[in-house]
């Protein structure tokens, strides 16, 4: 069906580019429909308006609760061309031929600290979902709108159908409507789910529901007979909304590791540099600059680095880009900002992709952490655990120096991000040996060694995390062996004394954390 659109009602709560394309669809011709602050609006930037309580000759009430649930409105969106027109004939209801609506800002609202129970209720938009549905199921005679960034194509449209919008773009419009109601309802109904009056409320509703936006389809998932496409929530700050500057587009297993290295090494102040592999740190220092915090990154594993993913927490310069060049192959470089002349550099690489990631301190938007299972959803809160030097209970005789809680409170930063069970040995701000995704956590600790051994860095003096507690004292035996001075874990376990007494024999001075980072 391909009518020219003659008549539109227009209602917004983000008014973005709203008058301008209000001015455009008038130029047309199209009668406009609208009501309280959007009429206003219009009206102010020369638009001529029709009041929805004068088309449909019932005024607003309840403070504008009641407005648009009207037949005259309804029906005009709902009624079928051709089918429909003696009954809308007979009841004076004339067709709505374009809706452009977004609704109440129920999610911005209740993210305000500030917001009462009433308040959240009172942003929750009753006539405005109603309608949009109305009209995307409608689609073959309606045109609908819930985003801005839709008015050009719908303008561009009409230009090329003497006034109609063609029947693909109705379509699109639709299910993205479709989509944007679900969205909000889920918003609505997760609030509603964890919040009652007067109640404190709960962290879990007893129906979760999210929304992804897709942001690309994937040449293929984990493996090449896996299809995969990529989504984000909109939460921001991750690696969803960071920007393919340079290269093709990145893998399933990209953004996986691209993700763990951009969470790693956010955890720092300092310049610093993250190289991961298959979901595992493989190297972490920080250092005066980004170029020496690579080095010594790359300086724990550099057989593990092959094919890995760079991340950094400073701009990357032509220098540091150099440096990565020449050293070794990679896949992904993300940083806050890379240099015209590092992008040259990295460019002679034509397959290396480059992400910017913006503010290196903005926190991840990630409240929970979600876990596929077979049947159901595993959902808990995202592992934003830290702890600081008077956060640590010394539990042997002889107590870590100043060097020695530094170094230990970097290694227990970066332990968080390793598989368990996961066990790292740093000094001087630099791993020096990581041991990950092992059964039995002596064999970690084993692993440690060996990858320090290999890279020819030495243990010595070094310091360990454990991401959680020892079961045995074997782990301590092998750590004295290796020669680490110092020991930070969580402690809890049923075999805690007789692990402090195997420090005390080696003299390791050991410290309790009291929080477990497990990684599975």
């Amino acid at each position: 069906m391909r009518n020219p659109i003659r008549r539109a009602l227009i209602s917004v709560s983000d008014k973005t580019g709203v008058a301008d394309f209000a001015g455009a669809l008038a130029a047309r011709g199209v009668e406009i429909l609208s009501t309280g602050g959007t009429a206003k609006l219009l009206r102010d930037a020369g638009v001529e308006v029709v009041d929805v309580a004068d088309h449909t000759g019932f005024p607003e009430i309840m403070a504008g609760r009641v407005k648009t649930l009207h037949p005259k409105i309804h029906g005009g969106l709902l009624g079928r061309r051709g089918v429909d027109d003696g009954v809308m004939a007979e009841h004076d209801i004339a067709p709505i031929d374009l809706l452009v609506v977004n609704l109440y800002p129920f999610a911005a609202t209740v993210a305000n600290p500030d917001c009462t129970f009433d308040d959240a209720i009172e942003n929750i938009d009753i006539g405005g979902p109603a309608m949009l549905r109305a009209a995307a199921k409608n689609f073959t005679a309606v045109t609908v709108v819930v985003d801005d960034a839709d008015y050009a194509r719908v303008l561009e449209s009409m230009a090329g159908n003497d006034g109609a919008v063609d029947e693909a773009l109705r379509f699109e419009l639709a299910a993205k409507t479709f989509a944007h109601t679900a969205g909000y309802d889920a918003a609505v109904a997760n609030w509603l789910g964890t919040h009652a009056p007067g109640d404190a409320g709960k962290l879990f509703p007893d129906r979760y529901t999210v929304q992804f936006e897709k942001v690309a389809d994937m040449r293929y998932g984990e493996n090449p007979h896996q299809q995969a496409a990529f989504y984000r929530d909109g939460s921001g700050g991750g690696i969803a909304d960071a920007r393919l500057a340079q290269g093709k587009p990145l893998s399933f297993n990209n953004v996986a590791d691209a993700d763990a290295a951009l969470a790693c090494v956010r955890c720092f102040d300092k310049p610093a540099c993250v190289i991961v592999k298959h979901g595992n740190p493989c190297g972490v220092a920080t250092a005066e600059t980004p170029r020496i915090a690579y080095e010594r990154a790359f300086a724990t594993d550099p057989t593990s680095s092959f094919g890995g993913i760079i991340a950094f927490n400073r701009e990357v310069g032509e220098s540091t880009a150099a440096a990565i060049v020449e050293q070794q192959f990679f896949e992904v470089l993300i940083a806050p900002a890379v240099t015209d002349a590092a992008l040259a550099v990295l460019a002679k690489r034509k397959n290396v992709r480059v992400l910017l990631a913006g503010d290196p301190a903005a926190p991840d938007g990630e409240a929970y952490d979600y876990k596929r299972v077979a049947g159901g959803l595993l959902v808990q809160q995202a592992d934003r655990g830290t702890v600081g030097g008077d956060d640590l209970k010394v539990v042997t005789r002889r107590s870590p120096d100043d060097q020695e809680i530094c170094d230990l409170l970097f290694a227990w930063k970066v332990v968080k991000f390793v598989k368990s069970n996961a066990i790292v040995y740093c000094r001087d701000a630099q791993t020096i040996g990581i041991g990950a995704g092992q059964m039995s956590r002596v064999d970690s600790a084993s692993i440690a060694a060996q990858k320090a051994a290999a890279a020819r860095l030495d243990i010595r003096g070094a310091v360990m995390a454990s991401d959680a507690f020892f079961p045995f004292r074997d782990n301590i035996d092998v750590a004295a062996d290796a020669g680490i001075t110092a020991i930070i874990q969580p402690g809890g376990s049923m075999r805690d004394e007789e692990v402090i007494g195997a420090a005390d024999e080696h003299r390791i001075a050991m410290v309790f954390t009291g929080m477990r980072h497990f990684r599975h």
